[in-house]
């Protein structure tokens, strides 16, 4: 799904700079007083395949938003807000918009542990998610990047497992209960299989099974990364990210990192296959982080987050690809970040997580747009 929430917070450290940059290029002078004041933007003109975007959270961290399958909510991960420190499930109810950050949405998951990577089940009654609440009911420890020569990694909990939870929080089922990293679940639109990423076969691999946990088999076998994984509108496709290291340096790396559960996702390229795994197809080479991909409603194209554009790399902006790897087009313009974007079912809508309009913080913001193609 998503590179989920804790490389978004991996990133916050990355984007230093380029929040800071975004304050000086964003400032203008008062006329009158002659004092720096910040111009946010919810919408920039160059971006002309949204339409009536409308800001819906105001404060903290919010990412990886998905639409229920009526359309109608959306469950998302959120930090640093609402009493809690590490990420955790909340529903957003779009009859009923949140007016500011004092409002709180109902949160699905337990409060307890780290969480990411929320789906709505069919039925819109039940969501899936991935926590590691069974292992430790405390936050776990986000590692430090001076611990590891100033690199950027990303932890991969084993102690994420897979849940089903009703819309007031009570966990209905367990999904997986391998040793290991069980997480980011996202579900077909046709209502039949869940995709996600283990750890199970000594190696961060795709796995497809049943709505109730069963039948698991495994979609993908090369070293490296996979995760991030979305189906297709019909349902007979997945879109997902991966590393694929080479070299003997970057093999030891990848392998040293996993051993310690832990990733380094800052090169990572896009992957079309069939849902049994066949017919897998590498769609970028841009280099730097691709991810964050999401099946166009025509599935055909697919929109995904990326820094590829940047001279530093310190900013993440949407982009759109068809799936022959051709007619690469800029979606978002945001300075310093955007990513997570999500079609409604209806194909209309657009949901979004950006840095825009935060005021010259590190909030993260979720919004949603019209889309015009």
């Amino acid at each position: 799904m998503k590179i989920h929430i804790l490389f978004f917070i991996g990133i916050f450290s990355l984007l230093t700079i380029g929040c800071k940059s975004d304050k000086k290029e964003s400032a203008k002078k008062d006329g009158k007083s002659g004092a720096t004041k910040i111009v946010d933007k919810i919408h920039y003109k160059e971006e002309k395949h949204l339409k009536n975007i409308k800001q819906l959270t105001f404060g903290g961290d919010n990412a990886e938003a998905y639409w229920s399958f009526d359309d109608s909510k959306l469950v998302f991960q959120a930090s640093n807000h609402w009493g809690v420190n590490c990420d955790q499930i909340f529903v957003y109810d779009l009859k009923n918009p949140l007016k500011d950050d004092k409002t709180i949405p109902p949160m699905v998951s337990t409060g307890k542990g780290r969480t990411t990577c929320s789906y709505f089940m069919p039925g819109d009654s039940t969501i899936v998610y991935s926590s590691t609440h069974l292992a430790d009911v405390n936050c776990p420890p986000v590692p430090k990047k001076e611990d590891h020569g100033g690199k950027y990694i990303w932890p991969v909990y084993k102690g994420f497992d897979i849940f089903v939870t009703d819309l007031k929080g009570n966990i209905v089922k367990q999904l997986t209960n391998s040793p290991g990293y069980d997480a980011e679940p996202t579900v077909s639109p046709k209502g039949d299989l869940i995709v996600f990423t283990s750890m199970r076969s000594g190696d961060l691999e795709l796995y497809t099974m049943k709505l109730d946990g069963s039948d698991v088999k495994q979609v993908t076998n090369q070293l490296g990364y996979d995760g991030g994984a979305f189906f297709s509108p019909d349902g007979t496709k997945l879109i997902f990210r991966a590393s694929r290291p080479k070299t003997p340096e970057e093999i030891k790396e990848y392998k040293d990192l996993l051993a310690q559960n832990l990733v380094m996702p800052t090169n990572m390229e896009l992957y079309v296959c069939n849902v049994d795994g066949s017919d897998l197809k590498k769609i970028t080479d841009l280099g730097s982080a691709n991810w964050a991909p999401f099946f166009h409603p025509s599935g055909k194209k697919v929109i995904f987050s990326t820094n590829h554009h940047k001279k530093k790399h310190d900013g993440f902006n949407l982009f759109m690809i068809n799936v022959d790897g051709s007619g690469l087009e800029q979606i978002t313009y945001d300075k310093v970040f955007d990513a997570f974007p999500m079609f409604s079912n209806d194909g209309k809508k657009l949901v979004f997580s950006s840095n825009r309009n935060n005021h010259g913080t590190h909030d993260t913001n979720l919004f949603v747009a019209d889309w015009v193609d």
